[in-house]
């Protein structure tokens, strides 16, 4: 977020955003939950389910998941993916 100025950005701002641009959002915080259930996609959303944690374990577990979550971003029909 930090690259493209939205850093402090509000979430629908950064929603319209990922929606205008194609790009998913990958996010600890439930409000973007919320939000996909509410207006669908896009963009999509992988909803990572971590306590407090290290960017390493972040990169890990993406890493461990990242079959999984190529298969939902080429579902049209999905919108919403729990990472854990």
């Amino acid at each position: 977020m930090r690259e493209i100025g939205l850093r402090d950005a509000e979430d629908a701002v950064i929603w319209d955003y990922a929606a205008k641009h194609g790009f998913a959002i990958v996010t600890k915080d439930a409000d973007f939950r919320q939000r996909s259930f509410v207006l669908g996609h896009p963009p999509k959303i992988v909803w990572l389910r971590l306590g407090n944690c290290s960017t390493t374990e972040i990169e890990t577990l993406l890493r461990s998941r990242a079959a999984d979550i190529e298969e939902f971003l080429a579902d049209e029909q999905k919108s919403f993916l729990i990472v854990s």
